[in-house]
């Protein structure tokens, strides 16, 4: 007898509909998976044997050939031990065929027929209600994350038992969970400190409130101790509130990525990643058979944070120079090609030079002209032309830190706070949504966008393309000086660029003079 049930494959961020066939035919007893299955669904023949004899269930003592459609799709993943289960107990009658038309199922099955969470969950109930699925049959610990998608029937379950219990349709359906909010992409609070705790560097905190307000990248230089991670770690305190299909996206990402907290939501905050300087290729864009999202990925919507920029190799780095110009990321397998989206806030953090006092004006550097000409070599041209905000920081001398810690003093050097700075930078978007197509930031026009609502004012380009001939500027950086100017204009509400904004984004651009 043949019996087919409906699952789903996971294919980058999305999910792609699989029927899972069984047929049962005479022959020695025996079940062979068929269909580009990976070492983990091939597993699934004995968890599922186990799974079923100890839910009170037979195996048939007959040849049982399953068959996971699109045969060229590749599958991967415990996910599919559920939806064969259910169609061999179809097959060999202990299930009526008909409860499985138009339901999608899927979850990982332990020996003893308890149903486990699988990841992905958020991106196969927005493929099952595309599809048009009556009902999604799903582990317990995922209806909270399916539960994201309204007008999709949803029925949990806990054990392999439970699962047929849900799918009798004389049954009366559970009401449908109420979706649940995660605070932060990482489990963790993503605002890890506060403008106001940081002293002076006036330079560097009107570089972040730029880079907040108009999606630009940023790369801090100094020696240690001058404050480049905190000013950092304060940059996804600044953007704005992720909109609806925005927490919906972060979400699902997290989802496929298994990152997801158990029990967990609909998450709330922007990301904020900051991998080690020793990570690999695959950790930062992603890996796998069947891709899955990096460091730069996972930081969609938020914050990349490099530390140590200069200390990551440089075939690492210079992988990011199409993502960050694109916004997304495309990865390319024998037998796949997925893309994964990466519009992210790039913040990069390094040291002048390997002993990190080069232009210190108190503390010598002790490195030669060459080691710092191979330090400086991790970061390829390109790559820097592509980051518009770069900004040198000074260590602040003794008597200005100690300021803060004299309460008399205290208040006549408290800093902006973060709440502060993040009025004006949610004041500034607003008016890039209304004036840019599409509601983008000022980072994300492309040239022809930037001419046609740039609203630059004559004066202002007549500077522009002074500073373009004598720094030798290259077209993309000559167009990221305007853009970072544009930005300039909207946090102080002006309508056109004017020479003024000119000037100061060119300040912003300490590394474009550097042989």
């Amino acid at each position: 007898m043949l019996a087919r049930c409906s699952g789903a494959a996971l294919v980058g961020l999305e999910a792609r509909e699989v029927s899972v066939e069984v047929d049962i035919a005479p022959g020695l007893p025996g079940l062979v998976l068929v269909g580009l299955a990976d070492a983990a669904v091939q597993e699934s023949r004995e968890r599922v044997r186990s799974a079923l004899r100890n839910s009170g269930f037979r195996m048939p003592l007959s040849r049982v050939i399953v068959s996971l459609a699109p045969a060229d799709l590749r599958k991967e993943g415990p996910a599919f031990d559920l939806p064969i289960a259910l169609a061999i107990l179809a097959a060999s009658e202990q299930l009526p065929p008909d409860w499985l038309q138009g339901i999608w199922c899927a979850g990982e099955l332990g020996l003893d027929g308890q149903l486990r969470p699988i990841r992905g969950a958020l991106s196969l109930a927005l493929a099952a209600q595309r599809g048009g699925a009556q009902a999604l049959l799903l582990p317990e610990r995922n209806q909270s994350e399916a539960a994201l998608v309204e007008d999709l029937n949803l029925r949990p379950a806990s054990t392999l038992q439970q699962a047929l219990r849900a799918l009798d349709p004389r049954r009366p359906q559970p009401a449908r969970p109420r979706a649940l909010l995660t605070p932060a992409a990482s489990g963790a609070p993503a605002v890890e400190g506060d403008l106001s705790e940081i002293q002076g560097q006036a330079h560097g905190r009107r570089a972040l409130e730029l880079a907040a307000a108009g999606g630009h990248h940023l790369l801090l230089v100094g020696p240690p101790g001058s404050g480049k991670t905190m000013l950092a770690r304060c940059l996804a305190g600044l953007l704005p509130p992720l909109n609806p299909a925005e927490r919906l996206e972060i979400t699902q990402l997290y989802s496929v990525a298994g990152l997801l907290p158990e029990q967990g939501g609909l998450i709330q905050q922007r990301p904020f990643r900051a991998p080690h300087h020793s990570c690999t290729s695959a950790a930062l864009l992603g890996s796998g058979a069947i891709p899955k999202p990096g460091e730069l990925v996972l930081a969609h919507r938020g914050v990349l944070f490099l530390d140590e920029l200069a200390e990551f190799k440089r075939d690492v780095l210079n992988q990011l120079r199409q993502p960050l110009e694109q916004g997304d990321l495309w990865l390319s397998r024998a037998r796949q090609r997925v893309r994964f989206p990466c519009s992210i806030s790039l913040i990069a953090a390094t040291n002048p030079c390997p002993c990190g006092w080069a232009g210190d004006s108190e503390r010598p550097c002790q490195c030669t002209v060459s080691q710092r000409m191979r330090y400086w070599s991790k970061l390829s041209g390109p790559l820097l032309d592509r980051i518009d905000l770069q900004v040198v920081m000074q260590r602040l001398p003794a008597a200005q830190l100690g300021r803060s810690y004299r309460p008399e003093e205290a208040g006549d050097t408290a800093a902006e706070s973060s709440q502060q700075v993040a009025r004006r930078v949610l004041r500034a978007r607003r008016l890039m949504r209304q004036r840019n197509p599409g509601g983008l930031s000022n980072q994300q026009l492309s040239a022809p966008q930037l001419r046609r609502h740039g609203a630059i004012a004559p004066e202002a380009l007549e500077l522009w393309e002074q500073a373009v001939d004598r720094r030798r500027l290259s077209a993309r950086a000559g167009h990221r000086l305007l853009r970072v100017a544009r930005t300039i204009a909207d946090l102080a509400a002006q309508r056109e660029v004017d020479a003024g904004a000119i000037a100061e984004a060119l300040t912003y651009r300490s590394f474009d003079l550097q042989p």
